[in-house]
């Protein structure tokens, strides 16, 4: 395996330093009863920063929007119980010398819980649960000013509790992602359109109104995806043209850094390039961009939700990619689900230590 000093250096920009260039990816838990997070979910978040990991992004927590969840234990941004936790959460990893940023989280329309369902129907840009079925309600304008002022009130909360930055979902198929996708934003006023330069207005106007809460100093990250939940093989943009018309409003809005997620991060996103998609959008915004994707183990993550397991499995091209400057920094999943140490075992080589990981590690808050 190639040396993986590349991993341990530093990151430093205008607005975020970090001891190293390994980030914890945002992975739902699910450990929140009523939405609020608990001493054990602050313990857990914790123990990845007192075993190195440079930055942790939380699990996806709501905005304050009725429905913004499919599920009553995912934790929510808003409320003074849900908040207490949350600055619960930061004192600790600050204890330990972390840093994080609160992923801020609107589902739009997607399946809930056979044994739960939201007090109001769930909302999306055309009240589409899929391309082909009605699953919802279609949110209406004044809805979705409501939805902009959530997202900037939650980022001015994460500020005012000590969050060190800021991360805004916008991939996989939830409500940005809706709007973004033409298959799901089938709406002819000024929040749908042909182009996705159009259809981008909606994250447009939250990252704005969240820079305006947060002020010029504070980052902000933006989490992307060209595949959905509803469609593994969805793309919004198709040729690098299209990701500029993509990216780059959102970059000019005030994004500082974006979060590229990928099913498998060694794939490259368009022909004649090895560049894969946080490498792109690098490129366009020249602004630092977070790979994720499979890192570090042998199958995709769709799989962990059909119980299968994955094992280690060697990091030697991600560390070429870092290496020549792809993208900055690198986020790792379900192999710090499994493992709190693996940071701490692959600084000290020790790759034959690092664990799989199995459909139990799901259900496990450690």
């Amino acid at each position: 395996m190639d040396n993986t000093s590349i991993l341990f250096q530093p990151f430093i920009s205008d607005k975020l330093q970090l001891k190293n260039k390994i980030v914890m990816a945002p992975m739902t838990r699910s450990f929140s009863p009523e939405g609020i997070p608990t001493n054990e979910v602050a313990t857990y978040y914790a123990r990845r920063a007192q075993y190195e990991v440079g930055l942790i992004i939380t699990e996806g927590t709501v905005v304050n929007r009725i429905s913004s969840s499919n599920d009553p234990n995912i934790p929510h941004f808003y409320g003074e119980k849900s908040l207490e936790g949350w600055r619960k959460v930061v004192e600790l990893v600050h204890a330990k010398e972390g840093k994080i940023a609160p992923q801020l989280w609107h589902m739009g329309i997607v399946p809930y819980l056979k044994s739960w369902k939201p007090p109001e129907p769930m909302e999306g840009p055309s009240g589409l649960i899929n391309p082909e079925t009605k699953g919802g309600k279609e949110m209406t304008r004044e809805d979705i000013e409501v939805t902009i002022s959530a997202f900037a009130e939650a980022a001015y909360q994460a500020k005012k509790l000590g969050f060190d930055a800021v991360e805004i979902h916008g991939a996989h198929g939830y409500l940005i992602d809706q709007f973004f996708w033409h298959k799901m934003n089938k709406r002819t006023d000024e929040w749908g359109g042909e182009t996705i330069a159009e259809r981008s207005r909606f994250a447009v106007e939250i990252i704005k109104a969240v820079r305006s809460s947060v002020g010029e100093d504070f980052p902000v990250i933006l989490r992307l995806s060209q595949w959905k939940q509803q469609e593994y093989t969805a793309k919004i943009a198709h040729t690098p043209k299209e990701m500029e018309e993509w990216l780059l409003p959102l970059s000019d809005a005030g994004v500082d850094m974006f979060h590229c997620s990928q099913r498998r991060f060694w794939e490259p996103e368009f022909k004649g390039s090895d560049l894969n998609f946080a490498g792109w959008t690098k490129k366009i915004t020249k602004k630092p961009s977070i790979t994720v994707g499979s890192v570090g183990l042998s199958s995709e993550f769709p799989g962990a939700f059909r119980g299968e397991s994955s094992q280690p499995y060697p990091i030697d091209g991600l560390l070429t990619r870092l290496n020549n400057q792809e993208f900055d920094l690198v986020a790792i999943g379900r192999a710090l689900l499994a493992d709190p140490l693996w940071v701490l075992k692959v600084k000290d080589s020790e790759f034959s230590q690092l664990k799989g990981f199995s459909k139990e590690d799901l259900m496990n808050l450690y």
